[in-house]
């Protein structure tokens, strides 16, 4: 179990690799996010992008899924995160996301912060990336979660 005291500011951690598959992205966009630059290559290769690319909220979403299996993997690990989240803020979308590419996602912590409100927890203010095969990043933002306090 991770405790506020033991967050460590400036701990990064590597989150876990995804390569984004047509498919995988066709069903995603299908389900949750139908534009046409994601579902249709033609309406794509008229697009800015010149392909189907990946909606921002499914490499948002696999950002999620790499952070939860990190955590069962490296319970004890030094970066923040694992409890309930009151939100995040400046998710940017700053590259697509094209069939093959892989995204590395990575959290760094940034700030902890004593709850006023909630004398038996902290919160613990992160901010976190994916990055393509080519170093470049494609999305990030800061997020935000709580975690109990040892007393």
């Amino acid at each position: 179990m991770r405790y506020f005291e033991t967050v460590e500011i400036g701990a990064k951690e590597v989150l876990g690799r995804h390569t984004f598959s047509r498919e995988e992205m066709l069903a995603f966009a299908r389900a949750y996010d139908p534009q046409p630059f994601h579902l249709d290559e033609e309406a794509a290769k008229r697009s800015p992008y010149g392909a189907i690319i990946a909606s921002g909220w499914h490499t948002v979403a696999v950002w999620m899924k790499c952070l939860m299996a990190h955590q069962q993997t490296h319970p004890d690990a030094s970066s923040g995160g694992g409890g309930p989240s009151p939100g995040f803020t400046n998710l940017r979308w700053l590259k697509p996301v094209y069939a093959g590419d892989t995204i590395t996602y990575t959290t760094e912590v940034k700030e902890k912060v004593e709850s006023r409100s909630k004398p038996k927890w902290g919160i613990v203010r992160t901010y976190n990336t994916g990055t393509n095969q080519h170093g470049e990043l494609v999305m990030d933002f800061e997020g935000a979660a709580f975690l109990k306090r040892r007393f």
